[in-house]
């Protein structure tokens, strides 16, 4: 009979398997369609609760001194994040040889340009109450805003043909056109560079963030030995 471990419901020699088994073995383990739709719940989880956290904190009067700047920098630095770990996805099927990390990319993506939406939007709404006469003023007198206009433009095609029927439609030239998300990027980090004025640690860990994922993207990875 299998010896159990203290305080343990399973037998020893599947606790030291277990415990000895890498991520990228768990992810093995799994079928893909398991690990795509857990992954997909992760990702979910992940992407309501900064939204959680504003509600909450908006309703405790959590946001500090200048709730619309607060907000206005957290679904900003959201939609970048997410747009980084869109770009992260390519890499590392790359570097794990697990190709079916490509099916939640397009998730990645359309929460990307959700929190991007959501920081426009708080722009616009929350501060300056779509009055577009100041809102052409400010444009003219901060560069940074127009660039992360121009950002959020480009996303409007990536997340109208992110779906299978614009795949089927568009064939090789979808692939092409969602290469403009690496100019939103650059976009988006000129945007954030130009808005930071003083502490710029935030831009530039995602600015090195940016240059090695497409460092990674471009580089040739060593191939698998056949033996």
């Amino acid at each position: 009979m299998a010896t159990m471990k203290s305080g343990s419901y399973m037998p020893g020699w599947i606790c030291r398997k277990i415990s000895n088994m890498t991520v990228l073995q768990w992810a093995s383990a799994w079928s893909p369609k398991q690990s795509i739709y857990s992954l997909k719940c992760v990702i979910w989880v992940g992407a309501l609760i900064p939204i959680c956290r504003l509600v909450y904190l908006g309703f405790s009067d959590g946001l500090g001194a200048n709730p619309v700047e607060f907000i206005e920098r957290s679904t900003g630095s959201w939609a970048l994040i997410f747009l980084l770990l869109s770009l992260s996805v390519t890499p590392l099927k790359l570097l794990t040889q697990q190709a079916w990390l490509i099916a939640v990319r397009r998730l990645l993506g359309l929460w990307m340009f959700a929190y991007a939406v959501l920081h426009v939007t708080s722009y616009l709404w929350l501060d300056y109450q779509f009055d577009w006469l100041d809102i052409v003023k400010d444009i003219v007198k901060h560069p940074y805003v127009l660039v992360g206009a121009a950002a959020l433009l480009l996303t409007l095609p990536l997340a109208a043909t992110s779906n299978q029927r614009a795949i089927r439609a568009l064939k090789q030239r979808w692939k092409r056109l969602h290469k403009i998300v690496y100019v939103i990027g650059i976009l988006a980090l000129l945007h954030f560079w130009w808005l930071v004025k003083k502490d710029v640690t935030e831009p530039v860990i995602y600015s090195v963030v940016f240059a090695m994922l497409l460092a990674l993207r471009w580089l040739p990875l060593p191939k698998k030995s056949s033996k």
